[in-house]
């Protein structure tokens, strides 16, 4: 009589066990790739020329003694992004639609119109930035804007959200070679972590003028309307939450480590060497006989990727404002015959942008810097509104926040308070 043979059974019990364990795990991966898309587009789309210009000037004119704002600016970023996908996710409305909804049509059309003009002057920053990145390689920006201009537009117009979405994200991926410019500059990584942690803010109004920014460009409002009313466009439900959440950590903290990068490129190098700049273009260009071409080379590409970026997101963000403010909800997926609201203000958006850029003698460092701080200050009626409405149980429902991220939401509108009436003082005092 044969004896079976007891090894074999466990094997296959571990065979299973691991088929089961594969199973799972790459169930919880496709749930997670099914919502990836808000989150990483509103954090990287941060990341614009506008951004990359004030982090570049942070880091050639104060080294890594601004760097803590960066930090914080992340934080308020991940707070913020989360307040405002859980309230789409549970509500299904866009942030001015709620606005309109709660606070009456009055409000919502208020918050549009100071988006509008807030957002067309960031929309022009990104297509200055793509003009000044492909300017440096001999491209005239009377070339590269009007082919930006209508390479984004015929995006939007003609693609589907799926496949709208899939180019953004394959365009985000050229952040990387920021990472790759900081690296390049051969960092001293003790005085940048010491940057991080340690806040010191010179009372004068260029250091306050700068952290402003900062804030104002790394916790941006249009992010907030984009990254809400996205969420509601892709449909997704409060069951998708838990997944959500990571994708919007995770665009958040990339959005900081890619500012991270790009001070202490500028920092290592510009700030050493006593180089001041006025926009991210000149900072690609310093960055050559310092840190060499490839730094430099990266530097630009990823100017020109960022701004090809947001100047896709950001139209997008200020026509699903503009109809929501008009009691509609805009869609990607839908057409100009659909959705003639959506589309007409995106297209506004994109020709006028690129109009401004075009014209000669226009002053673009101010447009692209100084907006970033006008950007701080429209902030606080909207962290203050986003605060309240996610406290609200008949809206929120099961998503409705804790008391410890609505002191955190309240704490943070207050910090930009302070900076931007700081900013205020500084400014009207003599001397400075």
């Amino acid at each position: 009589m044969r004896v079976p043979t007891p090894s074999r059974r466990p094997s296959h019990g571990r065979r299973a066990r691991a088929g089961r364990l594969w199973t799972r795990e790459r169930g919880l991966l496709l749930a997670l790739l099914a919502v990836v898309g808000p989150g990483v587009l509103a954090g990287l789309s941060d990341d614009d020329p506008a951004g990359i210009t004030t982090y570049s000037i942070l880091g050639a004119d104060f080294g890594y003694r601004l760097l803590w704002t960066l930090l914080i600016s992340t934080a308020a970023l991940v707070l913020f992004h989360n307040l405002a996908v859980r309230l789409g996710i549970a509500t299904g409305k866009g942030l001015v639609s709620v606005i309109r909804l709660r606070y009456g049509v009055k409000a919502g059309v208020s918050a549009a119109s100071f988006l509008i003009v807030a957002n067309l002057g960031t929309t022009a920053a990104e297509m200055a930035g793509i003009a000044a990145g492909l300017e440096i390689g001999g491209v005239s920006r009377y070339v590269s804007v009007p082919l930006a201009a209508v390479a984004v537009t015929t995006l939007v117009l003609v693609g589907t959200f799926h496949r709208v979405e899939i180019v953004l994200l394959v365009i985000s991926s050229v952040f990387l070679t920021y990472i790759a410019s900081g690296i390049l500059a051969h960092p001293h990584w003790g005085q940048a972590a010491r940057g991080l942690v340690v806040p010191d803010l010179p009372f004068e109004r260029h250091a306050i003028l700068v952290a402003t920014a900062t804030l104002g460009t790394t916790l941006a409002p249009w992010g907030l309307a984009f990254v809400q009313s996205y969420a509601v466009d892709k449909k997704l439900k409060p069951s998708d939450w838990k997944f959500e959440r990571i994708d919007v950590v995770g665009g958040a903290v990339a959005t900081g480590l890619i500012g991270f990068f790009v001070v202490v490129a500028c920092a290592e190098t510009l700030y050493r060497n006593h180089t001041h700049i006025k926009d991210a273009s000149n900072a690609a260009v310093a960055l050559a006989p310092l840190a060499g071409h490839l730094a430099s080379t990266l530097f630009a590409v990823g100017l020109v990727g960022a701004g090809l970026l947001a100047a896709a997101i950001l139209p997008l963000s200020t026509s699903y404002s503009v109809a929501e403010a008009a009691g509609k909800e805009g869609r990607v997926s839908g057409n100009l015959r659909t959705e003639p609201i959506f589309f007409s203000t995106y297209i506004a958006m994109t020709v006028v942008a690129a109009a401004i850029v075009l014209i000669p003698g226009a002053p673009l460092v101010p447009i692209l810097f100084l907006t970033q701080a006008v950007n701080a200050v429209m902030l606080l009626p909207l962290l203050a509104m986003i605060a309240h409405l996610t406290r609200d149980a008949s809206l929120m429902g099961e998503l409705r926040v804790g008391t410890v991220s609505a002191y955190a939401a309240w704490a943070t509108t207050a910090l930009i308070a302070v900076t931007v009436v700081a900013l205020a003082v500084v400014s009207v005092l003599p001397g400075h």
